[in-house]
């Protein structure tokens, strides 16, 4: 049992590291810009923020597959409290890192921007100028670009700002994060007014579309959001801010959310259409799912899991004989299986072992040249050897199908799997009756197709990276 453990976690770690199918990148990008609150001159001033609002209304990319978009308006009310009416270069940062700080090459920076004072269209300069430590909580970080113009204060009068751009999200597929800085509105008189800071997505937002704990990598989303409908709002008052006050939120992949509910909207027109309820299912697989395999355990990714498994219930009792889409099943019971005893230290009480083997047996009588079958069975058998055998004719012997286990203790402990194996099962002709697809099952395609599950000290390494083809 000790080499078994040993195997199966080498095996987790080398199928992180070089995964068979790779999800999106496998590189660590830079973050890209975040969104940020409005800096003074160098000077110290008597203009306060007097109230500040942000919308940032998150879609699909058009013109980059798998990418998220925020389109970000921000608007401030300022006032200068002073007796003299004061003139100065107000700027906006760009990128908050300079361009030898990510690791890989040059930070991404926000490409182009809108300004206006008070309605009307001001022009704005490109500086790279300090960014001091007292700003913002990276000292190590020198100098940045700023998109700088001028503005005038009389005094005891409101002035109106606002600022228009667009960022990218940052992260591996299929979430991705956004960033909206407030501490850097410290450098203004006083204290922020009122704040307000608002998230829109193009559908209703859950527990399902939204990483509220931090499985994807990045953080976890900012607590105190008030969620309704399409939104997500924070709101302060009097705000002093500082780092701890930044706004986060890590969203799924909107293509991919859209995609399930499009064939939510296809099941509901017509039960009976079975490649729509596959699809459904694989589309609720790959929300489950985090970048390099890691498989979600919050609420949201227990619901999606659930749903993916009676989505393909549905889908097989209506395609019996497609093979592909049994593979598909398989593929979540695997997942949901090995993260659940190798990782959760949970007894199999659902019997996924014996289903998932039992869908690849019948995936490969169906069709015995189905690769992501032979794939998982060759992934299967070298981490649970007890399971399944790798046979030197390239068949399988599917010990688990007939195995009585003993549930395992939990990681780090030894597992105690124990499995009599008495009947070999090997790839049969497929069923004479059976019609050749006119269109494979999207299955193939999958890019988070594979399981790779990661130990306990992997489990943060895929802090801040974003994917870009």
């Amino acid at each position: 049992m000790k080499k078994t453990l040993a195997l199966f976690a080498v095996l987790l770690i080398v199928a992180f590291i070089f995964p068979r199918q790779t999800a999106r990148a496998d590189a660590a990008p830079p973050e890209a810009p975040p969104g940020t609150t409005l800096l003074p001159g160098e000077s110290v001033t008597e203009v306060r923020m007097v109230s500040e609002t942000v919308i940032l209304t998150i879609s699909a990319d058009p013109a980059n597959d798998g990418n998220a978009i925020a389109k970000t308006e921000a608007s401030f009310t300022m006032r200068n409290l002073g007796a003299t009416e004061e003139k100065m270069a107000a700027r906006f940062p760009l990128s908050f890192f300079n361009g030898n700080s990510d690791g890989y090459g040059n930070f991404p920076e926000i490409d182009s921007i809108n300004v206006k004072v008070n309605g009307k269209n001001v022009s704005t300069r490109r500086e790279i100028q300090p960014f001091s430590s007292s700003e913002y909580s990276y000292p190590e970080r020198d100098e940045i670009p700023w998109a700088v113009f001028d503005a005038a204060f009389p005094p005891n009068q409101d002035v109106l700002l606002e600022v228009s751009y667009t960022v990218n999200g940052y992260g591996y597929y299929p979430f991705e994060a956004f960033k909206y800085i407030l501490e850097t509105g410290a450098g203004w008189n006083g204290t922020i007014g009122s704040a307000e800071i608002i998230v829109r997505l193009p559908y209703e937002v859950n527990e399902q579309n939204l990483d509220l704990t931090g499985q994807s990598g990045y953080g976890e989303s900012t607590p105190g959001g008030v969620r309704s409908g399409n939104e997500i709002r924070w709101t302060f008052t009097d705000l002093e801010p500082t780092y701890s006050d930044n706004i986060q939120v890590a969203v799924l992949d909107p293509a991919l959310w859209q995609k399930v509910l499009k064939e939510k909207e296809n099941v509901a027109r017509d039960p009976s259409d079975g490649e729509a309820w596959g699809r459904l299912a694989k589309a609720y697989k790959e929300a489950a799912k985090l970048p390099k395999g890691f498989l979600r355990d919050d609420p949201g990714g227990r619901e999606l899991f659930a749903l993916s498994r009676e989505a393909y219930e549905k889908c097989l009792a209506l395609l019996p004989d497609d093979s592909l889409w049994h593979t598909g099943y398989a593929d979540l019971l695997w997942a949901k299986y090995a993260y659940q005893i190798y990782w959760g230290g949970g007894a199999d009480t659902e019997n996924l072992l014996p289903t998932l083997l039992s869908e690849l047996q019948t995936a490969l009588e169906l069709d015995p040249d189905n690769e992501r079958a032979k794939e998982l069975l060759e992934e299967i058998s070298r981490a649970i050897p007890e399971a399944v055998a790798a046979n030197d004719d390239g068949s399988f012997t599917l010990l688990g199908l007939t195995a009585t286990p003993v549930p395992p203790t939990p990681y780090p402990a030894q597992p105690t799997l124990t499995f009599i194996p008495t009947v070999t099962s090997t790839p049969s002709t497929p069923h004479p009756t059976e019609a050749p697809k006119e269109t494979p099952a999207p299955e193939t395609s999958n890019p988070l197709c594979g399981s790779a599950f990661l130990l306990p000290a992997f489990f943060g390494i895929v802090l801040v990276a974003k994917r870009r083809k």
